[in-house]
């Protein structure tokens, strides 16, 4: 099942929900504060190419890797 991204409309926390099953309705409340003003973020998707040790990242919309950067590779996209 699918992670997604949220963020707080109260305290501006970014947080992550995974998705149980198809029908879930997705994160009502933010983890931290409790509000009820959440928004669904767009998240890029991305995955692992290679071996592990050659640490290579690859994001399928040819982009960023991560929601923290817009550069196609950084030490942060690389875990």
């Amino acid at each position: 099942m699918p992670f997604y991204e949220y963020k707080c409309g109260c305290c501006g926390k970014v947080f992550e929900y995974f998705a149980r099953s198809m029908n879930d309705n997705g994160a009502s409340s933010c983890p931290d504060c409790g509000c009820e003003e959440v928004k669904k973020l767009f998240s890029t998707f991305g995955f692992k190419s290679g071996s592990a040790a050659s640490g290579d990242f690859v994001s399928s919309s040819g982009g960023s890797g991560c929601s923290s950067c817009t550069a196609s590779t950084c030490t942060s996209c690389k875990s």
